[in-house]
């Protein structure tokens, strides 16, 4: 049974948001799930983060359009008022 992580998947400049569509697609097929897009609006990175099974982002990773993949590391952003 293959493990599923989080990752940050960033494409290479020349990569259309049409492809990425298509790898987003791709993604979902393989068991994982798209969390946010950051190739729409601000561009922020040409890719998207997901969480992606083992095996399909060892297929990622050998695709010549992929740049990198990236962990993608969460923190807790919730602040707990001091009682006293």
């Amino acid at each position: 049974m293959s493990q599923i992580g989080r990752f940050i998947v960033v494409f290479k400049a020349n990569v259309s948001s049409a492809q990425i569509d298509q790898y987003a697609y791709e993604v979902e097929q393989a068991g994982g799930h798209v969390l946010e897009r950051f190739d729409h609006g601000s561009k922020i990175l040409n890719g998207f983060s997901a969480t992606i099974p083992d095996s399909f982002q060892a297929q990622l990773a050998g695709d010549t359009l992929v740049d990198y993949i990236g962990m993608s590391l969460t923190a807790d952003t919730q602040c707990n008022p001091d009682p006293h």
